[in-house]
């Protein structure tokens, strides 16, 4: 399999694929690489969407990941999707009728936005997981006026009411079924503050009901609520999760209940020639409990690229032990109203046991989750100096011994 006919091939060609076969070529693979994505674009960085690139501050250009040299040699088959896949044989199927065959597989197909199952008009209801998307809502939320309704409470429906603020947006609500923003990752404490925040800035909630429906004949005119309530709407943003984008691995015997499942080393199916990374991949943490999880920060394309490379490209030459089993730290940040959150490590295993370990939720705050009396996860939530508190943590939780299942 180390002839130059030998090749891998990248399901996925956004930041996880793109870390991968950079990661492939320091692992010592020199074989070929193609990587296939949906998008016409090269690799870019997806969380300024929802911030600097809805305000328009920030350029595509400012978001391209510039490949390093090493994969200069690549193969890229942009605007192109994998349809299918046959494991047994190695090969992949493509929606322009062609297939390709492979040595290796990275599974690296990310997620698309989940879309509200509702009855009423389409036009002007928008998601956010590509800048085409968020080209697209900035050009209806510049207008004078504009009452805008993002339905969903978590990361990106808070950013996007925060950036709405920030242009100008004449009303924006936020609606829920929950009872706090973002209340399922990071509890009530923070929760709580969060919203209290929010409605300092000029956004309403409605929280505690879901959406029935959409007013309105050519376009959405207004949001129906579970109790009846309608709220006028010009724009709608559905914020309500994500799909793993999954469906081309069908009949391979896979577990695909959410997102790819894989083993301790990001192999998929018990196949030494195929991982997954990024946050299609349901994973093991063996920092953890040893459950199989998704995780979408951004810090996970990376990680899982790192490993999943140095597993694959054992597999292909012959050569090297196989690293010990994955273990990475998570972290995430969301920016907002001008200030940040920053998360270490793994807040919602710990949210039983919440404490302030410094400030106070009504200003600048640092907060540890806790596990069976020890420290799994740190949020900040506040300046620079707070959040430089957080990062301070960091060492201690890498230091913890794995929880146990």
């Amino acid at each position: 399999m180390t002839s130059h006919r030998a090749r891998v091939v990248v399901a996925g060609a956004s930041m996880a694929g793109l870390r991968t076969a950079e990661q492939l070529r320091a692992a010592g693979w020199r074989g070929a690489i193609t990587l296939v994505g949906d998008e016409p674009h090269m690799p870019y960085n997806r969380p300024p969407l929802s911030k600097e690139v809805l305000a328009g501050k920030a350029t595509f250009e400012s978001l391209a990941f510039r490949p390093r040299p090493s994969v200069a040699d690549a193969q890229w088959r942009l605007g192109t999707k994998a349809v299918a896949a046959r494991l047994d044989e190695r090969t992949v199927a493509l929606d322009d009728g062609s297939e390709i065959a492979y040595d290796a597989l990275v599974v690296a197909t990310g997620m698309r936005p989940r879309r509200l199952a509702c009855p009423g008009p389409l036009v002007g209801r928008h998601a956010i997981r590509t800048v085409d998307d968020a080209r697209g809502l900035r050009d209806e939320l510049t207008g004078p006026g504009v009452r805008l309704v993002v339905v969903g409470a978590g990361f990106i429906g808070c950013e996007v009411a925060a950036t709405a603020v920030s242009l100008g947006v004449a009303e924006v609500t936020v609606v829920d079924p929950l009872p706090l923003p973002m209340v399922g990752p990071l509890g009530e404490l923070l929760g709580r503050a969060l919203l209290k925040r929010h409605r300092e800035h000029g956004v309403r909630f409605v929280l505690g009901t879901g959406v029935a429906g959409f007013e309105g004949e050519d376009r959405v005119t207004g949001v129906l609520l579970d109790d009846g309530t309608v709220l006028p709407a010009d724009v709608v943003v559905e914020s309500v999760g994500s799909l793993a984008n999954t469906e081309w691995l069908d009949g391979n015997g896979l577990d695909l209940a959410d997102g790819v499942l894989t083993d301790e080393q990001l192999r998929v199916g018990g196949r030494p020639d195929v991982v997954a990374v990024g946050d299609v991949a349901r994973f093991p943490n063996a920092r953890y409990d040893g459950v199989p999880r998704r995780v979408e920060h951004w810090c996970i394309p990376t990680d899982t690229a790192k490993h999943a490379a140095k597993v694959l490209a054992a597999g292909l030459t012959g050569g090297g032990p196989e690293p010990a089993p994955f273990a990475p730290l998570p972290s995430f940040w969301s920016d907002q109203h001008g200030f940040r959150l920053q998360s270490f490590g793994a807040p919602a295993l710990g949210r039983g046991d919440v404490r302030v370990l410094d400030g106070h939720p009504a200003a600048d705050v640092l907060v540890g989750y806790h596990h069976e009396g020890r420290l799994v996860g740190v949020v900040a939530l506040g300046g620079p100096a707070t959040v430089s508190a957080a990062a301070r943590h960091r060492a201690e939780l890498l230091r913890q011994p794995a929880l146990t299942a």
